[in-house]
This record gives C-alpha cells, structure tokens and sequence, in this order.
C-alpha cells in the first residue's frame, strides 16, 4: 500500500478587512473587549458577489501552481464546508468548473470546524486504497453569511477564507508524509455549535465548547502524536483549528510541544472553519516558519463537537 504526502498548499482570503474598531461601530463591543476574550484582531470578509466556491477555488489554483500541476491531473475533488447555499451542484463540482478539470470524483464534507481535517484523511485514504492518484483537498468557508451581527458573542468571532492542499502518493522510504487519523465526536453534545434554521445562523454554547476543548481534547491530541509514532516535544508546529486564542495556547499547552511553532492565524483571520487549518498551515510553510519536511500536528475540533488530527510532513 502505498504513502502519501502534501506535495503543495495555498490559501485565499478575500480583500475586505473588518477591524475590531470596525464591529463597535454596528454592535455593543470594544477591541479591548474583543482582544481580551478571544484574541482576534482583524478579519477577511467577503461580499455577496463572492460565494463559497470561488473562496475555495482561489486557494485551490494556488496549490495546484504551487505543486507545478494543472486542474487536469487532479482526480478527485474534497471541499470540506458547512456554509455553501446551494445543495447541488456540491461545492466541489463547482471548484472543479472554475478550475476547468477533466472529469474528478467530487465530493463535499460536512464536519464544520474539523472539516479540514477529515477530508485530509479521506485523500490519504483514497490514495493508499489506489482510488485516487492526485487530490485536490479543501477547507473553505463562508462565515459571515450565516452570521447575527446583533450577536456581539459571535458576530466577533467569524471571517471567510478558503486553505487548500494537493495530496500524492508517495513511495518513498522513510517517515509518512500524513500520518494515521484519529477521528471521533460526542454526538450528545452536539447542540454546542451550531448553524441552524432558516435563514441559517450560527450559535454556539461558549463555556461549554471552551471547557470541552481544553480538557478532552490535549489527550486525544497526544494520541495522534502516538499513532505517528512521535513524541510532542518531536513536532515543529501545531495547527489547531483556529477557533479562539484562549483556547488555542492551553490546548497547544496541555499537548506538550515545548518546540513547536504555534500557529495563531485566528489573531487577523478570526474563525474561518474548515478553512483554519489549512489556511494557517499555508501562512507558516509561505513564512518559512517550518521546515520542508518537518512534522506538524493538524488538529480540528468544533461543530458536532467532532474532532479529527494527524501529523503531516510539511511540504
């Protein structure tokens, strides 16, 4: 059976900024008040012309250049999101006509904030079970449109951006450039986050969600860490899902990679969903804040109180 790696990424964020100064000119709140809770400064949004699949598509040609591919060496598509409008055609079919593909498998992936990496594992798996060869995998969505802006504990948390990846084989020898998944939820808890109703909105139950990450999740984290057969202080960066700075450091904390890079994109991006990862991902490789090579822990929790994470080689 054979390996596989990341053999590129990219990310796309729309053009328009919203400041925290910005958001307490249409709702009760501060920056200060804003910074202190959740740590997030600035985020991307983008406007009615610019719909889910173009997020994701923009990211998408990003990674394919960067991979030194085209749209038709790809033959399979997964779009993890939880925020396209339209049920069919799924969003990925519509990345798949932008990007003008030959004929790919396409599929979306509906587990919110662990979107990303649930699609990941599926094109890893894809690829060793010989039913894909070349994988174009993306988190992309579009949070502000299922957003109450009279919501001061939520509207300050969402932005809109798209993170992709193109997944290979891999037959080298040597360590595995995605690492085994271990994947889960807690279905009982799943009215903690959500994006309900008609027009959709997205609410969530704070403390709950707050207390549920950073004492179930620094465990499991560990699990993945073992199932790729290192040790944390072995990583070099931890991307967890950018949900909110207060609970991103105790959670990288708790895991225990003294060494590792942190990413905390969640600062001037805000929570992006399946985009966070992959997105804060793109960023560091782009910096050269890791190594090519180097080991890094994706780990997405959220929606459904889900949760998925591997260790990936960077490319």
């Amino acid at each position: 059976m054979t390996g596989t790696r990341i053999a590129a990424l990219g990310h796309y964020q729309p053009a328009k900024v919203l400041t925290n100064h910005d958001l307490a000119a249409i709702v009760d709140t501060s920056d200060e008040w804003i910074s202190s809770r959740v740590g997030i400064r600035t985020r991307h949004v983008a406007g009615p012309d610019e719909p889910v699949d173009e997020l994701a598509a923009q990211a998408g040609a990003k990674a394919l250049a960067a991979a030194g591919l085209t749209p038709a060496d790809i033959d399979l598509v997964l779009v993890a999101t939880s925020t396209a409008v339209d049920r069919s055609p799924n969003t990925a079919a519509r990345v798949a006509a932008r990007l003008s593909m030959g004929s790919p498998a396409v599929m979306d992936l509906n587990v919110v904030c662990a979107g990303f990496t649930h699609a990941l594992a599926t094109a890893d798996h894809a690829v060793r079970a010989g039913s894909a060869a070349r994988v174009l995998v993306i988190g992309a969505d579009k949070m502000t449109a299922v957003t109450d802006w009279a919501d001061r504990s939520t509207c300050v948390l969402v932005g809109d951006g798209a993170g992709a990846a193109v997944v290979v084989a891999d037959e080298t020898a040597g360590e595995p450039g995605i690492g085994p998944v271990l994947w889960g939820s807690v279905p009982e808890m799943g009215h903690a986050v959500r994006i309900e109703g008609t027009p959709s909105r997205f609410a969530q139950e704070g403390q709950s969600v707050y207390r549920w990450a950073t004492t179930q999740l620094p465990p499991i984290a560990r699990k993945v860490c073992e199932r790729a057969g290192l040790a944390p202080e072995d990583l070099a960066a931890v991307v967890l899902h950018q949900a909110n700075l207060r609970i991103i450091e105790p959670v990288a904390q708790k895991i225990g990679a003294i060494n590792a890079v942190i990413a905390r994109d969640v600062v001037v991006s805000g929570n992006t969903s399946a985009a966070s990862i992959p997105m804060a991902l793109s960023k560091l490789v782009d910096r050269g804040e890791v190594e090519s090579g180097a080991p890094a822990l994706l780990f997405g929790f959220g929606g459904n109180l889900s949760y998925a994470g591997q260790v990936i080689r960077c490319p």
